[in-house]
């Protein structure tokens, strides 16, 4: 039996959940999230409780229990707390700015990169070198977090660039001269 699919998730009291064809529809408030299931796996409510269940031991449906379960579960936690990823910027004239919905950011290239909010996610600026990207869908936190990531990528040798605050970069030494005359000898 799967270790994550068997697990029962709580519902906390604001939220709603509803199941209606193999497809979950969770809400809290004016944020709603909703996620097509397998039609081989059966999400049960009952009394705060959601169970996932499979129809049997086969491979796929092994992988299936343990992906729904969790899928459902990131949307529970997405409404009821949010996610977040923290983007941190290095390098001399780098820099992020919000203005209005769009963020802002001065990468080294000869013009800024604009890119607009998705719909669903709040971008942050706290400090000209950090980004906060936040919403209730894991997913698209996570998306919208790698494409500013993909904008400029750290440099292996100087570290510049746009990195996860967790990210620890192993730099690379650079190239050293040629020692004792000239080669080819």
């Amino acid at each position: 039996m799967s270790r994550i699919g068997r697990m029962p998730i709580i519902v906390p009291a604001n939220v709603d959940v509803k199941v209606e064809n193999n497809v979950v529809t969770v809400k809290s408030g004016s944020t709603i999230l909703t996620q097509v299931i397998h039609p081989d796996i059966t999400v049960t409510v009952e009394d705060k409780t959601i169970t996932v269940t499979r129809p049997s031991d086969n491979k796929e449906h092994r992988a299936l229990h343990g992906l729904s379960r969790s899928l459902v579960n990131n949307m529970i936690v997405g409404v009821s707390q949010g996610f977040a990823k923290n983007l941190d910027i290095n390098g001399v004239g780098f820099k992020a700015q919000k203005q209005g919905k769009k963020l802002v950011l001065n990468l080294g290239f000869s013009h800024p990169i604009e890119l607009e909010e998705p719909a669903g996610i709040t971008i942050e600026v706290p400090a000209p070198n950090k980004i906060i990207v936040k919403g209730a869908d894991k997913q698209m936190v996570g998306e919208t977090a790698a494409k500013i990531r993909a904008f400029r990528l750290p440099d292996p040798y100087k570290g510049k660039g746009v990195k996860y605050d967790f990210e620890v970069l192993h730099l690379k030494e650079g190239k050293t001269g040629a020692k004792g005359g000239k080669k080819g000898k």
